[in-house]
């Protein structure tokens, strides 16, 4: 069962994140400025960990006999964590190496005429060599997916650490380790 509620949890938080990263691929970036799909980058992130918050509640009220310790809940919520983490590391490098490989080059160009216009022109050549230092690392695929792969798995970690401290409860589970 335990299984069960992991994987179910999961797949929800990677289909919400998903659907999410579609409507943000093919609506909003093409319509909106880069920071407005960042915004809803992010929210649909926090949005696709509800899951994670669900399926340790599921745990604890189905297989842990509404005894919960806070390390299972964090172990739980970090096994639910991985699947939309990988599912969105996987979407995002689709998106910008197939689908729209022209994003990186168009989303450096709208945020360096924006850093350009903020930035005193005495910094604006070390500001610039550390801005295309990021760019070459950004652009590399597997450094894409990492680094998508771990934003979204790091705000799973912390969704499951505060469901962790929210739904804990006393018992016997809830002095293991």
């Amino acid at each position: 069962m335990k299984k069960q509620i992991i994987l179910k949890n999961g797949r929800n938080a990677a289909l919400t994140l998903i659907v999410f990263g579609l409507i943000q691929f093919f609506i909003l970036i093409p319509k909106f400025s880069s920071e407005s799909s960042e915004v809803v980058g992010y929210l649909s992130m926090f949005v696709s960990m509800i899951f994670v918050f669900i399926g340790i509640r599921q745990y604890r009220d189905q297989k842990a006999d509404g005894n919960l310790g806070f390390w299972e809940a964090l172990k739980i919520g970090a096994l639910i964590a991985i699947i939309p983490s990988l599912g969105f590391g996987i979407l995002d490098t689709i998106y910008t190496q197939i689908i729209n490989p022209e994003w990186s080059a168009q989303y450096y160009a709208q945020y360096i005429e924006k850093l350009k216009a903020s930035t005193p022109a005495e910094q604006w050549a070390a500001t610039l060599a550390k801005i295309e230092k990021e760019r070459s690392f950004f652009s590399n695929p597997v450094m894409l997916f990492l680094v998508m792969t771990l934003t979204v798995f790091i705000i799973g970690i912390i969704v499951s650490i505060i469901s962790g401290i929210t739904l804990k409860r006393s018992g016997v589970a809830a002095t293991q380790p």
